[in-house]
């Protein structure tokens, strides 16, 4: 069929040369169309059913190029849309989804959120190679409670400015394991743009937008 040539050589382009192909396309289609009902043979004359078969194919290969044309401005307003919104972390607290927090000036501070108490849990903090700094025994509140650590080690030693990472380890008084969620607070001082979508800055530490559970002036 007609159509079949001219969709086999359009079907690798870009969607912008497309649009701008597929109207030169249909000046050719109607050209071919027109030699070959000037010329076809009156004992055979072209098929009625063929002839509306190949308009509605064409037809449907050009709603497709536009739909795709469409669907691109969707991603690109959609594209602009988290950039601003990540523009506008700049300057605010977060509340983040994880288990890490910055230390700085000797004070890290962690939030957590239990569904049972427990009045002996296990907290272990780690440095970014992994290795235990400190580890103690505190009690776990039912609901939302805080953990505020002074950057010292187990021997007293201050520890030095950096991120570390906070696990709970919780039982209730039959010994089974409580769920314990574990967040942190961070102020946003930048946005990241070199990545497929925005990730916010603060300090060294990337935060994915979709991590953010709050924010705070």
């Amino acid at each position: 069929m007609i159509l079949s040539a001219i969709s086999n050589a359009t079907a690798g382009a870009a969607s912008a040369t497309d649009g701008a192909a597929i109207a030169d396309d249909f000046d050719a289609f109607l050209r071919i169309l027109t030699t070959q009902l000037r010329n076809q043979n009156p004992l055979e004359p072209l098929d009625t059913n063929e002839f509306t078969a190949q308009l509605v194919q064409f037809s449907q290969v050009e709603q497709s190029i536009k739909t795709n044309e469409n669907l691109e401005s969707v991603v690109q307003l959609a594209a602009a849309a988290a950039a601003t919104n990540a523009v506008g972390f700049i300057g605010k607290t977060v509340s983040v989804q994880t288990t890490q927090a910055v230390l700085s000036d000797g004070a890290a501070a962690w939030q957590y959120d239990s569904e049972k108490a427990s009045s002996d849990s296990t907290f272990t903090i780690r440095d970014a190679a992994g290795n235990i700094v400190w580890q103690g025994s505190r009690e776990v509140v039912t609901g939302q409670g805080s953990f505020n650590w002074d950057g010292r080690d187990n021997d007293g030693n201050q520890v030095a400015d950096g991120t570390y990472s906070l696990t709970i380890e919780a039982r209730d008084s039959d010994g089974i394991a409580i769920a314990v969620g574990i967040s942190s607070n961070a102020r946003i001082d930048g946005v990241d743009f070199s990545g497929s979508e925005p990730v916010l800055m603060a300090g060294d530490t990337r935060i994915l937008m979709s991590d953010v559970s709050r924010i705070f002036d």
